[in-house]
Order: structure tokens, then C-alpha cells, then sequence
């Protein structure tokens, strides 16, 4: 359902999983007034944690308030608990509520952040 592009590592040259963050494509470049999803689960996304939380938060920044963004992130990260989480309460505070979804087929992790109005 979330995770429709699920990523693996298998056949990737070194070189083309290892990204600087400026010639990653963004996660979106509009502003979404209505929920949506961002796909954080490429392999560039695996072999960058840094690269995950500073989309995460460009997600949340092109989010309306009143919607809400599913963050899928990587299975090699873990459960987003362990990193999304705090950088989220960090960059917003009370300004978005989030919760867990569920663990993709693929291994990945879907996590919901409601925009606050």
C-alpha cells in the first residue's frame, strides 16, 4: 500500500548509492494541501540516515496544515522510533502529532504526522 517502491541494494554500484544531499532528488518541491505520501525508502535513503530525517522534514514543511504526510522510510534504519521520533519533537514540538502505521512487506516503516492547524 505505502511502500509500492520498495528498494533494494542488489545490483547498485557503490557509486550510485552514495549521494551527496544536494544532488538527491527532493522528496516534493510543492506544497500539498491534502495528505499525501513521501517515499524515503530509495536506496540513497539507505545508506543515509541524515539524508531521511532532513527529507522527512522537508515533507512536513510542504504539508498544509490540517493533513498529514506518510513518512516511509528505509527497513536498514529500524523502526523510526529509534530516530525519526526525536527529530521530529525537536523540529516541531506541538505543532504535529505522529504515529506509527505499519512495518511495508518490503521491510519498511511507515510513520503518519498530522499537521496541526
Amino acid at each position: 500500500m505505502f511502500g509500492q517502491e520498495c528498494s533494494t541494494k542488489e545490483g547498485q554500484r557503490r557509486d550510485e548509492m552514495t549521494a551527496s544531499h544536494d544532488t538527491v532528488e527532493p522528496v516534493t518541491e510543492r506544497t500539498h494541501d491534502n495528505s499525501w505520501s513521501a517515499n524515503l525508502e530509495k536506496p540513497h535513503h539507505a545508506e543515509d540516515r541524515e539524508l531521511v530525517l532532513a527529507q522527512a522534514r522537508d515533507a512536513v514543511d510542504h504539508t498544509e496544515p490540517g493533513n498529514h504526510v506518510n513518512l516511509v522510510t528505509h527497513g536498514d534504519h529500524g523502526h523510526p522510533e529509534t530516530y525519526l521520533y526525536e527529530e521530529l519533537d525537536a523540529a516541531y514540538g506541538d505543532a504535529v502529532d505522529y504515529e506509527y502505521v505499519e512495518q511495508c512487506g518490503c521491510g519498511g516503516h511507515v510513520t503518519r504526522v498530522h499537521v496541526d492547524q
